[in-house]
């Protein structure tokens, strides 16, 4: 299973094209940065960088299943 939450606090000028983040759970998620714009695990990044109380989201255009 993939959760998409990922320890630490990145801003979108942090990620790199070709990242794989682990996750909390332990998945991996892989990273595509293009002309500033983000997509994570075939998710496109809609809203970057809202700093919430323990950390930082990034709000993705779709929901990301698990594989198994």
């Amino acid at each position: 299973m993939i959760y998409p939450v990922v320890s630490g606090k990145m801003k979108a000028a942090d990620l790199k094209d070709g990242q794989e983040l682990t996750t909390v759970e332990g998945g991996k998620l892989k990273l595509t940065v293009n002309d500033g714009k983000v997509i994570v695990g075939g998710a496109k990044v809609a809203t970057a960088d809202t700093n919430v109380s323990n950390g930082v989201i990034h709000v993705i255009d779709k929901v990301l299943l698990p594989t198994d």
